[in-house]
């Protein structure tokens, strides 16, 4: 059956991403801003809107910058052109600030100092004593490390680095006919130093701590003598950060790659911060020499970068002020003294991260590197932390002489140059490296170990809705699967031989790919549901995801919708989808969770006529991921897998605590409690894990725990 989609085409049907996006971050904010959340985990989230503002201003803002110099006009699914999505973007972005300074200032800053932390915001409010352990900090610690640069008729404006931490000044000298010059100068603030500078206190029970910034304002005069320094105000920059590389022309990725990373540091200038009351000589100067226009200056009242707050979380002493760190728990059908590939031979394993533990997943590698029937491994990395257990055990199986294949995605934003190295240190190990397919980013999460066993040759394979990297892995909410299912094993066969060069197969067992049929598959599902509902069956769709911006699928969501299907979304981030349209998504309901942990799986669920299918993976239902990456989702078949994975879903639709539900006018509201238990999934997970495991421990059954009463 056809579906003809024409109907939902109204670009009022749609949102547009990035103020979508921006919407997102303001639920992050809100966090900073609930004052039932313990003091430090406050400061964390104001901490995270800022690095999240960093990358969108870098990517999506640069992005919509580069349309309009182009003279882009294509309008998008909202049916916005580029230059008119800047102007929405720039004045939410305006008002965001304001409403991330009022938090800090008002209310993040006085509790601090309740709970014992004063931060100094000026360094005329030291002390004398205080101002000497300054002074005494600043010639032994800072003054060494530090490069002024001036600019005068003979030394051009210096390079200012993308997102780094800048005192600019305005300083005169005197020549010899007496005549004052003024003249630009800027230093910047080193990021090899800690920002936080803690001093001697005057107050019994109070720590005080200073920024780095403001110690060097304040012996910025040792950096110009002979001069006169008029004024000093901190400003920082964000350039445009999105790599354009044509694969087609580039003889060598890597190098290719290398070159544009060079590239970042002198991008085009698209925003440009600078503390609240600076000169206006020197603000003219800056705003001259970055060609940047009056709506890309953010005044602030306050310190720019508000990242250090992410160092101040890590400060010692103040253990009341946060949530308890969360210890993963063992994966009770590991925790036995079988091998991994014994235990995953008793049938799938459902990993629940960071809930259950990360352990088994390196294991998985670890065990493959040293045993001896193992001939092969194969894996993807896309991000993998920066002292990787994973990439260690694989070039030590290379080193063992077992065939090692990885593709390490050079492309995967903000990485790259980490990805590099790791590439250079597997091939000097004897890894086969490759770098993925022309013109596409290798996304899927998969790893295959190919095994040899009394009964012949057995594959292994772990699939996964995250990155392998053991860091994340502490902080993001993820999903996988450990199984020896041959027919899984041969899609995983398949997948590395595609991406190695072969050609695809002419069909596929289990995985679902992208960008070969991911699309098509999963609208044909939407479509089964929209079938079963015109029947007057039981129809319903729950899907969780990162972000929901393809017009296709959303369509195909509209359509069922209409047709009766119940459609429960969790999604994250980004959300193009508008619900409560009359007679389109009444039907559809769309939360999105905003934690202690980044919730990053996806899974998807249909309830198919009784049969109730299940699938997790790498994508997202965004058009990068469904037309211009290689990703994979599989199926969870195993029924004590598919019951774990549709209890996840069920407890995060039963949240009251964190979840916010996306209203009509495109504004997200906490949901309402009145007459609901009290439910925080997240920590309704922690608390699950550590009982799953206990339980394991005491009674020796290691099934996956599902609770006997549903949670209303």
């Amino acid at each position: 059956m056809e579906f003809d989609y024409t109907a939902f085409e109204k670009p009022e049907y749609y949102r547009n991403r990035e103020l979508s996006w921006i919407s997102f971050n303001e639920r992050i904010l809100s966090e900073a801003r609930d004052k039932t959340i313990p003091l430090f985990e406050r400061i964390k989230f104001l901490s995270i809107t800022a690095s999240n503002l960093d990358e969108f201003n870098m990517i999506r803002v640069a992005s919509l910058k580069d349309m309009v110099h182009t003279n882009y006009t294509k309008p998008d699914i909202a049916g916005m052109a580029p230059k008119i999505q800047l102007e929405k973007i720039c004045g939410k972005l305006h008002e965001f600030a304001q409403l991330q300074y009022s938090t800090y200032n008002r209310s993040l800053v006085p509790t601090l100092k309740k709970a014992g932390l004063q931060v100094i915001d000026c360094h005329e409010k030291l002390s004398s004593r205080q101002g000497q352990f300054v002074d005494e900090f600043f010639e032994e610690n800072v003054y060494p490390v530090l490069t002024p640069m001036a600019m005068d008729s003979s030394r051009p404006f210096p390079l200012v680095r993308n997102k780094t931490l800048n005192i600019g000044a305005l300083i005169i000298k005197n020549d010899k006919k007496g005549k004052e010059e003024l003249e630009f100068a800027t230093v910047q603030v080193p990021s090899v130093l800690s920002r936080i500078v803690e001093l001697p206190s005057d107050e019994d029970g109070v720590r005080n701590v200073i920024l780095l910034e403001e110690i060097i304002e304040r012996n910025i005069s040792k950096l110009f003598l002979s001069y006169q320094v008029v004024c000093a105000h901190p400003y920082r920059i964000m350039r445009n950060a999105d790599l354009t590389i044509d694969e087609d022309e580039a003889a060598d990725l890597l190098i290719e790659i290398q070159k544009q990373l060079k590239k970042r540091q002198w991008g085009e200038v698209i925003r440009l911060e600078v503390e609240e009351g600076m000169d206006k000589r020197l603000l003219k100067i800056l705003k001259s020499e970055f060609e940047i226009h009056d709506d890309d200056i953010y005044q602030i009242a306050g310190p720019l970068d508000l990242t250090f707050l992410m160092k101040m979380y890590g400060l010692d002493g103040f253990d009341a002020y946060k949530v308890p760190r969360y210890i993963p728990a063992q994966v009770p059908a590991l925790n036995n003294d079988d091998d991994i590939f014994t235990n995953i031979r008793k049938g799938d394993i459902l990993l629940h991260h960071p809930y259950m533990t990360f352990d088994p997943v390196v294991n998985f590698v670890k065990q493959a590197a040293k045993d001896p029937d193992v001939l092969a491994i194969k894996q993807t990395l896309y991000r993998v932390s920066g002292n990787s257990p994973i990439i260690a055990a694989l070039a030590q199986a290379a080193e063992n002489g077992k065939q090692v294949t990885v593709l390490v995605e050079l492309k995967a934003r903000f990485d790259e140059e980490n990805n590099i190295v790791w590439a250079k240190m597997l091939e000097k190990a004897g890894c086969h490296v490759i770098y993925g397919l022309l013109g596409l980013k290798t996304h899927s999460k998969i790893t295959l170990v190919v095994r040899s066993e009394e009964t012949g040759i057995r594959r292994y394979v772990h699939l996964g809705t995250g990155n392998y990297n053991d860091s994340t892995a502490k902080l993001y909410t993820d999903c996988g699967l450990l199984t020896c299912d041959a027919r899984i094993g041969e899609d995983a066969t398949a997948a590395f031989n595609m991406l190695s060069g072969y050609s695809e197969p002419e069909s596929w067992n289990k995985l679902v790919v992208a960008p070969i049929w991911m699309r098509g598959y999963f609208l044909h599902l939407i479509q089964l549901e929209e079938e079963h509902a015109r029947k007057g069956q039981k129809a319903q769709i729950i899907a969780k995801m990162n972000s929901l911006c393809d017009k296709e699928i959303i369509a195909a969501l509209y359509s069922a919708a209409a047709a009766g299907v119940k459609i429960e979304l969790i999604i994250r981030g980004i959300c193009c989808l508008k619900t409560g349209i009359c007679g389109v998504s009444e039907n559809i309901i769309v939360r999105s969770i905003v934690g202690n942990f980044l919730e990053h799986a996806r899974i998807f669920y249909f309830y198919a006529n009784g049969k109730e299918e299940i699938y997790m993976g790498s994508a997202d239902w965004m058009p990068r991921n469904l037309d211009k990456r290689v990703e994979i989702v599989f199926p969870v078949e195993d029924p004590i897998c598919k019951a774990g994975a549709k209890h996840i879903l069920d407890i995060q639709l039963a949240d009251t605590m964190k979840a916010h539900i996306l209203q009509e006018d495109g504004t997200y509201e906490k949901v309402d409690k009145r007459g609901k238990a009290l439910l925080c999934a997240q920590d309704y997970f922690c608390q699950e894990a550590t009982m799953q495991a206990k339980t394991e421990q005491e009674t020796g059954d290691n099934r996956v725990f599902i609770p006997a009463e549903p949670v209303e």
